[in-house]
């Protein structure tokens, strides 16, 4: 079983976005690449493979163009050195079926791990939630995907509990999905965010929050959008 830090033991509901919130993404643009750490030794899981990646030539291209928005409250955002599928990425949808990010194909994807023990994860996730009811469409979803272990009970209760109903409920109970990026050298803690084109290629990561409905974060999302896909 993994070793969680930050337990939540009381409920706190939290503002969009919170003040907190803005400080510490402030924080982790200043710096970026070295996230703090909210999950040690995960090795539970199907993470245990990763299956091989596909090169994704025009990604670069689109990384290099969405640079001079990697800025502000997404500062922390950086374009990856190698840009390729994830296909080892699978967790379940709504309905409880497996999903990859082939299921997303002709979306932009903000792909996002959190989990209720996480604090800045919970601060953020309201954020993510005004992100895609301002932005999400047939061509862009936010995908937070939930790694709490056990049951959906208390995900679900502090999803209800913050108002978060504008995003679909992503899960994997494994910790699989997080395992897969640790070993991909994408993840290090949570929260964890992934910028994903339209054909399922990385384009950039970050670790560590975020203020997701700011008006930096949404001009990378319309930029990423407006970027030609590959």
């Amino acid at each position: 079983m993994p070793i969680l830090e930050n337990e939540m033991t009381e409920k706190k509901t939290f503002g969009v976005p919170s003040l907190k919130l803005i400080a510490i993404a402030g924080l982790a643009g200043a710096l970026a690449g070295a996230a703090a750490i909210y999950v040690k030794e995960s090795g539970s899981g199907n993470g245990g493979t990763v299956a091989e990646a596909t090169a994704c030539p025009m990604a670069g291209a689109k990384a290099e163009a969405l640079r001079p928005f990697f800025t502000g409250q997404v500062a922390a955002m950086n374009a990856v050195d190698e840009h390729r599928t994830l296909p080892g990425l699978v967790f379940d949808g709504p309905e409880g079926t497996p999903q990859t990010m082939a299921s997303f194909a002709g979306k932009t994807v903000l792909l996002n791990l959190w989990a209720t023990w996480c604090v800045p994860c919970r601060e953020e996730m309201p954020a993510l939630n005004a992100l895609e009811k301002e932005l999400g469409s047939d061509r862009f979803e936010v995908v937070a995907v939930n790694i709490d272990t056990g049951d959906d009970e208390k995900p679900k209760a502090f999803l209800d509990e913050t108002g978060v109903h504008e995003l679909a409920y992503y899960r994997d109970a494994s910790m699989g999905v997080f395992n897969t990026l640790k070993k991909e050298g994408l993840a290090f803690g949570l929260p964890v965010t992934l910028l994903m084109d339209d054909k399922g290629c990385l384009v950039a990561a970050m670790n560590g929050p975020a203020v997701w409905d700011s008006n930096d974060a949404k001009a990378l999302i319309n930029a990423a959008l407006a970027t030609p896909q590959s």
